[in-house]
C-alpha cells in the first residue's frame, strides 16, 4: 500500500493537504514538530478530525541554531520561514524508511505568503531539504510540474488541487466539506510571527547568546525592561501572567510586589546591580494601585523565599518607563 508523510503544522492548509491524500485510498501518516517557539498541540487536535496517526519530532535545539542566523533571511518579523521549511522537509524525508513510506506532502500553497511561499521559495524550500523527488504539494499541485510520484501513478493528479494566492476561500469551502472544525489562524502557532514576541528575541540574543528555554518562555508575559547588561524586568499584566510565569522562575530571581497595594508581580532576572534593584522597585510602584502616592513601600525576596526585604521608593516616571522598556 502507498504511504505518505504529512507534514502537519496544525493549520488548515496541511490537514487539507493530507486528508486530499488519505482520500486517494493512501496511508498517511502525520508528522509535527516542537521546538522553544511552536508545539504539537494543534496538530494533535486536527490530525484527530480527520483520523490519521501524528508523531512528533522535537528538533529544538537545531531549530534554534537555525533561527540565530538563518541562511535565507527573516521574514516580516523573526521568522526564517524559508530555512524553517526546509529543515522540517530534511528530518522530514530522513523518517521516509522508518516508517516505509514513499513521499511527502505539505500544505503549502503558491502565493499564499508573498515571501516564503512564492516559486522562487517553494523551489528553494525543494532544494534545500534533499529529497526535493519526495516532496508534493497537493493543494497547488495543478500550478507547478508534475511530481514523480504523479508521473508513476502513486497519485492521481487529476484529484489535487489548483489553489492559488492569498484568498482562503476554497480551503474554508474544503474544511466546511470535510466536518473540520475549530482551526487556529494562518501562522497562529509560532511565537516567532509575533511582533512583540520577535522584537523581545532580538533584544534577548544582543546580551545573550544562549538563553535557555526558561528565557524564551518568559518572552511571552507581560512588559519587559532592559536595565543593565546583565539585568531584565518584567512586569506582569495580570494575575493570570502571574501564576503561569512562575513556573519559568528560578530561585536566583527576584519578586518584587507593593507591600500595602495590589498591582503587578515585577521580576527581575540576572544579576541586578542596587541601582537595578531600586528601579524594579519604581516599576512595581508604577504598576500598582498606590502608583501616585509621594512613597510606596516594596517588599521583595528571591522567589520560594520569603520576601523580607522593603524599600520606599516613587513610582518610575513614564519617561523612565519608555527609557527602559523594550
Amino acid at each position: 500500500m502507498t504511504r505518505a508523510l504529512a507534514m502537519v503544522s496544525g493549520g488548515l492548509d496541511s490537514i487539507l493537504a493530507a486528508k486530499l491524500i488519505k482520500d486517494q485510498g493512501i496511508e498517511v501518516i502525520g508528522i509535527c514538530f516542537k521546538s522553544y517557539f511552536f508545539g504539537p498541540g494543534n496538530a494533535i487536535k486536527m490530525t484527530k478530525q480527520v483520523g490519521i496517526p501524528l508523531e512528533v519530532v522535537d528538533f529544538s535545539e537545531e531549530h534554534f541554531d537555525l533561527v540565530k542566523n538563518p541562511k535565507h533571511g527573516y521574514g516580516k518579523n523573526i521568522n526564517p520561514c524559508i530555512d524553517c521549511h526546509a529543515m522540517m522537509l530534511n528530518y522530514t524525508g530522513k523518517l521516509l524508511e522508518k516508517y516505509n513510506a514513499d513521499f511527502i506532502i505539505t500544505g503549502e500553497v503558491l502565493n499564499q505568503r508573498p515571501m516564503s511561499q512564492n516559486r522562487i521559495s517553494l523551489d528553494i524550500v525543494k532544494k534545500e531539504s534533499g529529497f526535493s523527488d519526495k516532496i508534493l504539494r497537493p493543494l497547488c499541485a495543478k500550478n507547478l510540474n508534475p511530481t514523480k510520484m504523479e508521473l508513476e501513478g502513486l497519485v492521481d493528479r487529476e484529484k489535487l488541487m489548483d489553489i492559488l494566492g492569498r484568498s482562503r476561500k476554497v480551503q474554508m469551502e474544503l474544511a466546511e466539506k470535510w466536518n473540520i472544525k475549530d482551526y487556529p489562524s494562518p501562522a497562529g502557532g509560532c511565537k516567532l510571527t509575533e511582533p512583540n514576541y520577535a522584537k523581545r528575541l532580538k533584544e534577548l540574543l544582543e546580551y545573550k547568546d544562549r538563553p535557555d528555554e526558561n528565557d524564551l518562555e518568559m518572552l511571552k508575559f507581560g512588559r519587559h525592561f532592559r536595565v543593565s547588561q546583565d539585568a531584565k524586568i518584567i512586569s506582569t499584566r495580570t494575575g493570570e501572567e502571574a501564576k503561569e510565569i512562575k513556573n519559568y522562575l528560578s530561585t536566583k530571581d527576584v519578586i518584587f510586589l507593593a507591600d500595602t497595594f495590589k498591582g503587578s508581580m515585577i521580576i527581575i532576572t540576572g544579576k541586578p546591580t542596587e541601582e537595578d534593584v531600586e528601579f524594579a522597585a519604581k516599576v512595581t510602584a508604577r504598576y500598582c494601585k498606590g502608583k501616585d502616592e509621594d512613597k510606596i513601600k516594596i517588599k521583595y525576596g528571591y522567589f520560594k523565599n520569603p520576601m523580607d526585604k522593603f524599600i520606599e521608593v516613587k513610582a518610575a516616571t513614564d519617561d523612565e518607563i519608555e527609557k527602559f522598556l523594550i
